[in-house]
C-alpha cells in the first residue's frame, strides 16, 4: 500500500509529478477556500506527508491522531502556524520554504510602499471613475521616496533584499533586528537603531520581521504615535505583530499619514473591514511572494521535502533540526 500525502490547497498536477508514481496523493480542490478543520483532521489520520499552508493549523491535535504522519512541508517561509514541540514529540519533521522567495517579497514590499506614498492605486481608480477633468499641480501628489528615510523592522533576508532596493533609491537606512547585521551595515550602508529611534526617524516603516512570541502585538498605539506624522507604515510580513485597532486609530487621528498592508491579523479579510473604509490604506490579499516562478519553485521544494523525509533522506530546508 502506497504511502498516502494530502495536500492543503489544489496545485499545478505537472508540480506533483514527482509524488504521483510512487505515493497516494489526494488535495483540497476548492481553490477560493481553505480545508475545513475536521476535514484536515480526517485525512491527516492517514497522512504520512502533509503539504500544508500558513493557514492551516498544524497542532498538537493532530499531530496525536495522525499515526503515520512523519512530514509537513510548509508552503511558507514561516511556520508559526505548526506546533513545533508537538512536532518534535511526535519526531515528524517540520519544513518550509525560505530564500526561494525572498527577493520576490522584497520587489512586492517596495512596491506596496511607492504606491501608497505616491497614491498609485487612488490615482488609477480617479481616472477609472471618470473624475479626471484636467490637470493641476497638485492632482493625487504624494510622497517622495527617493532620500528619504526608511526604517526596516527584522533585518533578516528579506529585510536584507528589501534594503538594497531601498540603496537604489538613495535613501536612508535604519534596522531594527534582535541582532546587529555588519555586513548589512557596511555594503548597503544600514543603520542599527532602537525601536524607539528608528520610529521617530523614519518617513517609511516597513516590517519585514517573523512572528514570534516577542514580535507579536509589537506595535501598539504607542509606537505609531512615536512615527511622524508625514509618514507611512508598510506591512508585509504578519499580521499579529500590529494591532490593527491601535492602526486604524493612527490613520484616522493622523499619527500617521498612511499605510500599505499586505497581511491583517486574521486572513481573509472582507470588504467590511474598518481598515479598508480609509483613503489612505492600500490593501493587498497576502501576495508577498506571488509571482508564478516564485510560487512554482516553492511547490517544488515543499515536494522535494516531502519525498526526502520519506525516502529516508534529510530534506532541504528543515526547521526543526534537533
Amino acid at each position: 500500500m502506497k504511502p498516502y500525502i494530502y495536500i492543503t490547497r489544489k496545485l499545478p498536477e505537472e508540480v506533483l509529478r514527482p509524488l504521483l508514481d510512487q505515493y497516494e496523493v489526494e488535495m483540497w480542490e476548492d481553490e477560493n477556500s481553505s480545508v475545513p478543520r475536521d476535514i484536515l483532521l480526517e485525512k491527516a489520520q492517514k497522512a504520512s506527508g502533509i503539504l500544508s499552508m500558513l493557514s492551516d493549523t498544524i497542532d498538537k491535535e493532530l499531530f496525536e491522531q495522525s499515526p503515520n504522519l512523519k512530514v509537513v512541508a510548509n508552503l511558507a517561509v514561516g511556520y508559526d502556524n505548526i506546533d513545533l514541540a508537538a512536532a518534535n514529540e511526535k519526531g515528524a519533521s517540520v519544513c518550509n520554504t525560505p530564500d526561494v522567495l525572498t527577493d520576490t517579497t522584497a520587489d512586492l514590499t517596495f512596491g506596496l510602499m511607492m504606491a501608497a506614498a505616491r497614491r498609485l492605486i487612488e490615482a488609477d481608480r480617479y481616472v477609472r471613475e471618470g473624475k479626471w477633468k484636467s490637470w493641476s499641480p497638485l492632482l493625487m501628489a504624494g510622497m517622495d521616496i527617493h532620500h528619504k528615510t526608511v526604517g526596516i523592522i527584522g533585518m533578516g533576508s528579506i529585510g536584507e533584499a528589501f534594503a538594497k532596493r531601498a540603496k537604489g533609491f538613495d535613501m536612508d537606512i535604519l534596522y531594527h533586528n534582535r541582532s546587529r547585521k555588519p555586513e548589512a551595515e557596511e555594503t548597503l550602508g544600514a543603520k542599527y537603531a532602537d525601536l524607539d529611534e528608528l520610529l521617530t526617524q523614519s518617513d517609511f516603516v516597513v516590517c519585514l520581521a517573523p512572528l514570534t512570541p516577542e514580535t507579536k502585538g509589537l506595535l501598539q498605539k504607542e509606537q505609531f504615535q512615536r512615527m511622524k506624522s508625514s509618514a507611512v507604515f508598510v506591512n508585509a510580513a504578519r499580521g499579529p505583530i500590529v494591532n490593527e485597532d491601535a492602526l486604524y486609530d493612527a490613520l484616522v487621528n493622523g499619527d500617521i499619514a498612511g499605510a500599505g498592508l499586505d497581511v491583517f491579523e486574521k486572513e481573509p479579510i472582507d470588504e467590511h473591514h474598518p481598515l479598508l473604509s480609509l483613503k489612505n490604506v492600500f490593501a493587498l490579499p497576502h501576495i508577498g511572494s506571488s509571482s508564478v516562478e516564485t510560487r512554482m519553485e516553492m511547490m517544488e521544494l515543499c515536494v522535494s521535502n516531502i519525498r526526502a523525509v520519506l525516502e529516508g533522506h534529510i530534506p532541504n530546508t528543515l526547521v526543526n533540526k534537533d
